[in-house]
C-alpha cells in the first residue's frame, strides 16, 4: 500500500556519507525533502541533485532540509557531494533497501527488456510534524526541486 498524504512517515535511521546515523526523527519540527535515487552520478540522478543544489538558498531560507537516498555507499555518496558541489545530505539504504520498501520506492524495474529489483525515483515531502505534506511517484529529474518549491508555495 502506498504512503498517502497525511500518512505518518516511516521512521528511519541511515548513514550519511561520512557513515555517521541520520534519523528522520532528529528533523521533528522541521520540513524535510527525501528523495530516494537510483545511483549516484548518473545522467538523471545527477540532472535532479544538482537542480536541489541550485535551489539550495530557498530550502535553507524556508529551514527545509534536504535528504537523498540511494543503495550507494559513503565513499561513492563524497565522490558525487565533491563533484557537484552539492550541499544537502545522502544517505545508504543497502540491499534490500528496508527503507526505501517502507515508502514504496523500491520494487521491480524494467530496462531494456530484463526485469531486476532497484530504487525508485520518488520523492516525498514530510511536514514537522514527522506526516506526508507531499509525495511525487512520477519525478522529472531537472526540475524536482522547483517542483517542490512551487508546489509549497515557496517559489
Amino acid at each position: 500500500m502506498a504512503l498517502q498524504i497525511g500518512d505518518a512517515a516511516p521512521e528511519f535511521t541511515l548513514p550519511n556519507q561520512n557513515g555517521e546515523p541520520v534519523s528522520l526523527a532528529s528533523f521533528k519540527g522541521q520540513r524535510v525533502v527525501i528523495y530516494f535515487y537510483p545511483k549516484d552520478d548518473t545522467p538523471g540522478c545527477t540532472k535532479e541533485a544538482c537542480n536541489f543544489r541550485d535551489q539550495w538558498s530557498a530550502f535553507e531560507q524556508h529551514n527545509i532540509a534536504v535528504l537523498g537516498i540511494s543503495k550507494d555507499g559513503a565513499a561513492s555518496h563524497n565522490k558525487f557531494i565533491t563533484k557537484y558541489e552539492l550541499p544537502f545530505t545522502l544517505l545508504t539504504d543497502a540491499e534490500p533497501c528496508p527503507v526505501a520498501e517502507s515508502f514504496g520506492s523500491y520494487g521491480l524495474k524494467k530496462f531494456m527488456g530484463r526485469e531486476y529489483m532497484g530504487m525508485m525515483r520518488h520523492t516525498f515531502v514530510v511536514d514537522a510534524d514527522g506526516k506526508i505534506e507531499k509525495a511525487y511517484t512520477k519525478v522529472k529529474a531537472e526540475t524536482m526541486a522547483d517542483d517542490i518549491l512551487r508546489d509549497l508555495g515557496l517559489a
